[in-house]
Formats: structure tokens, C-alpha cells, sequence
């Protein structure tokens, strides 16, 4: 979803911005802030009328259960809720990890495969993919029995699809025009 993607953009960089000197710890925050974003019943709460944006801050703080909420986390979930832009916490996760792994030289690549990828399989991939996109990776593999063979590999926004099922669309559509 693009229009969440650019609501969320601003926010991921604002809270980047004040986050300099602890981007893991603010990372870790926005994770369990997006994983209780991501509840359906929440998000029902959170949009009921009758509910104060306060009830919801607290709420929220007692769901993720951390000993101190850092200031900058507070008054950024605060002013969230405040916008009524709860549901977009997850995206501005993502783009935070971005964020964060383009200023570290680092990023997540997210492997989908149709069959189970060994280590040693894995291991040459990786050094592959880190020369492509000229970063260090972390890998997340994911078995997609859809692609019925190769790897579609996605780095931030970008793509390498090297499956079956992509060529095979692009052979349908070179023999249709």
C-alpha cells in the first residue's frame, strides 16, 4: 500500500532523526509498538468516538509492558494517536529499518524460494546478493511454492526476481505482443 507507505515516511523520519544515539533500542520499540498496531481489536478501540486519545496511550504502554518508555517514544506514540494514524506503525517500522540500515551500510533481503534453501545454498546466494546491492545483508527466508523454482529477493525496494514463474510471465507477455 503506497498512501500508507507515505504516511508513514515522515513519521519513520522524524523519529529517526531523534533517535541518533539509540537506533537499535528505538528499533526494538517501534517493532512492539507495530506488532500491537497490527491488532484488529486495538484499531477498533483506538477508532471509537468515545475513547480518549489518552485511554489509548495508556493502553498501549501497559500492552508493551517495558520498564521506562523513553520520552521520544512516548511522545511520538503520543502525537500517532493524536493524528489517528495508529494503523500506520508497522510501515513506519519498515521504513525505520531502512533508515537505519542505509546508515549503517546494512540492509534486510527477504528470500523467497519455492523449495528449502541450504546453508551452503544460502551462504553462496548471500555473497552474491551483498555484491549486487553493495550492502551488507541480513537474510529472511521464505519458502513460496508459487514461484516453482529460482528466488525473488527483495532489498528494501527493490526486486531481483529470478524465479520460474517470473520468466514465465515474461515469455506470455513477449509472446502475446
Amino acid at each position: 500500500m503506497a498512501e500508507l507507505a507515505t504516511i508513514a515516511r515522515p513519521y519513520a523520519e522524524a523519529i529517526f532523526e531523534v533517535s541518533h544515539s539509540s537506533l537499535s533500542a528505538t528499533q526494538n520499540w517501534l517493532d512492539d509498538l507495530a506488532r500491537l498496531a497490527s491488532n484488529a481489536e486495538l484499531l477498533q478501540f483506538a477508532a471509537n468516538p468515545k475513547v480518549s486519545t489518552e485511554q489509548v496511550y495508556q493502553l498501549i504502554i501497559e500492552a508493551v509492558k517495558k520498564q521506562r518508555v523513553p520520552k521520544r517514544i512516548a511522545n511520538f506514540l503520543r502525537t500517532v494517536i493524536e493524528n489517528g494514524r495508529l494503523a500506520i506503525l508497522p510501515d513506519v517500522a519498515r521504513q525505520f529499518r531502512i533508515l537505519v540500515g542505509n546508515e549503517t551500510g546494512s540492509a534486510e533481503a527477504l528470500i523467497q524460494s519455492a523449495f528449502p534453501v541450504s546453508k551452503a545454498e544460502l551462504d553462496a546466494l548471500m555473497v552474491v546478493l551483498e555484491k549486487r546491492f553493495a550492502r551488507k545483508l541480513t537474510p529472511n527466508v521464505q519458502i513460496e511454492p508459487s514461484l516453482i523454482g529460482g528466488v525473488r529477493v527483495t532489498v528494501g525496494d527493490e526486486v531481483l526476481d529470478t524465479s520460474v514463474k517470473a520468466r514465465l510471465e515474461q515469455m506470455k507477455a513477449a509472446l502475446a505482443a
